[in-house]
């Protein structure tokens, strides 16, 4: 009987897993901070039943939402904007190669000076950190478009809003998710960074203080979890992707 993927995709979980509960048993290999698997699982189970993880993940992903729909709107709209106008994207240029390798953290202080510790401080590392991959894709992803489509809006006298969203959106969509996409991932990754650096919210921040407390079965029980939440995002915005085909089929049809 032939296994399937996703049973094969166990296998190397479980045998890191097994490995990981034999070191524990082995006096000579044990470390103290190497909790064992089953104090993990029920750290995870209490932190679930008194709800204290599931708040952090709320603030986690409150913060990685906001910052991504930021990121979303303006890399969208910059984007479209230069893909569509070479005269604007010489100007803008410029200025964008230039602010694009700034690490986001180091924006920290800066957002730390402006909200304080909260919400719009996380949201805003990870907006900036997640601005350029919607920027690029959506920029290249226009400019890509067949030339002849733009020649049709302009034979139907088709104004800018109508052109952008009936011809120039749903041609580029498919390459847009996957800026999109990247941006996604980026937006949890920045997020948790951030908990963990300064921000006193959120699941980085709470795997952080049980490690100082040397709560080690906590804190491995939320770095196992920020890990599910991760591979459920990467699913959900492949599915999502490979959704958006059809999607931009219909809007061009409408």
């Amino acid at each position: 009987m032939r296994l399937n993927k996703r049973a094969l995709g166990m296998i190397i979980p479980m045998a890191l897993l097994l490995a990981w509960e034999a070191i524990w048993h082995v006096q000579s290999l044990r470390m103290e901070s190497l909790s064992r698997p089953w104090d993990v699982a029920q750290a995870f189970y209490l932190g679930m039943t008194d709800k204290t993880i599931l708040k952090s993940t709320l603030e986690t992903l409150e913060a990685a939402a906001l910052g991504f729909g930021i990121a979303a709107v303006c890399g969208l709209f910059l984007g479209i904007v230069l893909g569509l106008m070479p005269r604007v994207d010489r100007i803008v240029g410029p200025t964008v190669d230039a602010m694009r390798p700034v690490p986001s953290v180091a924006l920290i202080p800066l957002a730390l000076l402006l909200f304080g510790f909260g919400v719009s401080l996380e949201a805003l590392v990870v907006a900036f950190a997640s601005f350029w991959p919607v920027l690029l894709v959506t920029t290249a992803a226009v400019r890509a478009i067949d030339p002849r489509l733009l020649e049709v809006a302009d034979a139907l006298e088709m104004s800018s809003l109508a052109r952008t969203f009936k011809i120039v959106i749903p041609a580029a969509l498919g390459l847009i998710a996957v800026g999109l996409q990247l941006a996604l991932g980026i937006a949890l990754i920045v997020a948790v960074t951030v908990e963990i650096v300064i921000n006193p919210r959120g699941l980085g921040f709470a795997m952080m203080s049980a490690q100082q407390a040397l709560r080690f079965d906590q804190m491995y029980a939320q770095l196992l979890w920020i890990g599910v939440i991760g591979w459920a995002i990467s699913k959900l915005s492949q599915r999502l992707v490979k959704s958006w085909p059809g999607m931009a089929a219909q809007g061009a049809a409408a």
